[in-house]
Order: C-alpha cells, then sequence, then structure tokens
C-alpha cells in the first residue's frame, strides 16, 4: 500500500516508490491484540534523494526534522497513535505531509530596523534618572554628626 503517491500540494507529489512503510509492534494499550499484531508504522523518505523536491524544501525539510534524519538523509517518522495499522498509515503520511508542507512555507519577510519613538527614549531617561535618585537615597547620611 506504500505505492499511493502522496499528494503534498498542487506543485509537489511525492511518487509512491519513494515512501518506504515497516510495520512494528507497537506498546500501549490494545489487550492482547497488541501483543500479536504489528500495528506501528514507521514510514521512511529519502529525503536528500527525492527528484520531488526542491533544494530549498529539501533544506529546510532536513532542517525541520532534525535527529528524525539519518546521516544519510533517510527520515523515519514513527506513529504508534492508534490501534489500527490504517490509522497509523494515514497519521504517519500526514505528519509527513505537514512537514514538507512547512518546509515549502515562504520565508518570512526580512525585519525592517526602527528607531525608537521620541517619547519612549525619554521615559526610559526619566524612569532612570528616577532609578538613580532612589539609590542615591540609600547611601549614608551625609548631615551633622
Amino acid at each position: 500500500m506504500a505505492s499511493d503517491p502522496l499528494y503534498i500540494n498542487d506543485r509537489i507529489t511525492i511518487a509512491g516508490w519513494e515512501l518506504t512503510e515497516q510495520f512494528v509492534l507497537a506498546g500501549g494499550p490494545g489487550g492482547q491484540n497488541v501483543n500479536k499484531v504489528a500495528t506501528a508504522v514507521q514510514l521512511f523518505f529519502n529525503i536528500a534523494g527525492s527528484p520531488a523536491l526542491t533544494d530549498r524544501i529539501r533544506q529546510n525539510a532536513l532542517k525541520l526534522a532534525g535527529r528524525r534524519v539519518s546521516k544519510e538523509g533517510i527520515l523515519m517518522i514513527e506513529s504508534s497513535r492508534f490501534r489500527s495499522q490504517d490509522r497509523n498509515r494515514e497519521d504517519a503520511r500526514e505528519r509527513l505531509k505537514e512537514l514538507i508542507l512547512a518546509a515549502a512555507a515562504p520565508p518570512p519577510p526580512p525585519r525592517k530596523k526602527t528607531k525608537p519613538t521620541k517619547g519612549s527614549v525619554e521615559r526610559r531617561l526619566k524612569e532612570k534618572s528616577g532609578r538613580s535618585e532612589v539609590k542615591k537615597m540609600r547611601g549614608r547620611p551625609g548631615g551633622d554628626q
């Protein structure tokens, strides 16, 4: 069933041959079924060698994936959230789709440098002088003794 292509958006489609799935035993709730049926899914996708991704999306996806990517550039997404194999499979594919959509998002606009307003500078200096006065009052009295 890994032969189904994964549609990310209108420009990005991952072919079925690029995705590899492996089913393993999952822990957690499920009673005796959890000991007999391999319901957890490990989805493997070669980010570094995928022809479906552009260089910018590939670099962003490798950064976003972090420790889930091997040295060879293969991403592993493990899903054992649900009790059924099909739902875990869909969950893993959905998480891969979300990762690639986040990597394909346009970069944020560059920050525009701004100067502080005249009023904020005056308030800051007034507060500094006020603190200075408070600290001067903490000294020893300099009166007659």
